[in-house]
């Protein structure tokens, strides 16, 4: 079932906008900026968080100018934490392409990222909207201080569920949340409905990052994200949590302790790995979406129009199924 489509079909023509918009928000003429902007927008994307937006003002009301802004602001602001993020991982891919700094260095991501940023300002304050605008600002803090609690959480020896929801939250959920969230309020929702858009949003967000997660314990790629990546940046997710909070395997706790130490190697990475799906990790995690897939589709069914249940229920699907 191409669900993609699905989500797509009431706000084609607002999608076709919203991309044009963007790549030209992404446009500086010639140059190493020009180079490393041309760079980005061939990553291109599902455009997961826009189409929240775009499918949010569209339940409350019209997509608008307003509403355009606020996606550009958010998808860039995205776009920018995506930069500075392969910087602080030491990543060399996203997605299967090169990453800005494998590509060019660090310094030339950083500053690509900040300027990135300052356009994603300058999108959200041509809104002229300023609920809007400080529900971007408060995300783009949001997002940093979710990379500091996951950084802070790796030297934590604690290995534990609630740790990981709250930074799933702050990394994630937060995104998708302030999706659902600025859909409505470019439309002049009030704030009550504001609120049970940013609930879906929220249990969205929490469902993408469970499955991001679980692709981490699979070959793919098309992910562009080998098996026990996370572990290899000393991050212990909900999978291996459970398998191990649920165990008294010695010798597995103490190859989480050398997650958290960076000491771990590939092989001992491939055991923790198999322990980790013979355990009901995969089962447990699969488990939490369902729950969280119950709350959004209630949301659907109250707060949606009729002419876009399809739409929003294809998308909580895609997030639920996706591969990629």
């Amino acid at each position: 079932m191409d669900y993609l489509a699905m989500i797509r079909r009431p706000i084609a023509t607002e999608m076709n906008d919203f991309v044009v918009l963007f790549n030209e928000s992404l446009t500086h003429g010639d140059g190493l900026l020009e180079h490393v902007l041309s760079h980005i927008r061939k990553r291109g994307g599902k455009r997961m968080r826009p189409m929240l937006i775009l499918l949010s003002a569209k339940n409350y009301g019209e997509v608008s100018e307003v509403t355009q802004n606020a996606a550009l602001g958010l998808e860039l602001l995205h776009t920018a934490s995506l930069v500075h993020d392969d910087v602080v991982d030491e990543s060399n891919e996203r997605r299967g392409q090169a990453s800005v700094n494998a590509t060019y260095d660090n310094k030339v991501a950083v500053l690509v990222g900040d300027y990135i940023l300052s356009t994603a300002l300058l999108r959200v304050a041509l809104s002229k909207n300023n609920e809007i605008v400080q529900q971007l600002a408060q995300l783009g803090r949001t997002l940093a201080a979710g990379e500091i609690l996951q950084l802070s959480n790796i030297s934590n020896q604690e290995i534990s569920e609630d740790v990981y929801y709250q930074v799933i939250d702050q990394k994630t959920a937060v995104l998708f949340e302030a999706c659902a969230a600025l859909g409505a309020i470019s439309v002049g929702v009030d704030p009550e409905e504001v609120e049970k858009a940013k609930k879906f949003g929220h249990n969205i967000g929490m469902i993408f990052q469970i499955r991001d997660d679980i692709f981490d314990y699979y070959d793919s790629k098309e992910i562009g994200k080998p098996t026990g990546n996370d572990m290899t940046e000393g991050k212990l997710t909900l999978p291996v949590i459970y398998a191990l909070n649920h165990s008294d395997s010695q010798a597995m706790h103490t190859l989480a302790k050398k997650v958290k130490n960076g000491t771990i190697n590939n092989d001992e990475i491939a055991v923790l790995v198999e322990f980790t799906k013979q355990n009901g990790g995969i089962e447990y995690a699969e488990k939490k979406m369902e729950e969280f897939a119950k709350e959004a589709q209630k949301y659907i069914d109250e707060c949606v129009k009729p002419e876009l249940k399809q739409a929003y229920k294809a998308y909580l699907d895609y997030v639920i199924q996706r591969n990629v």
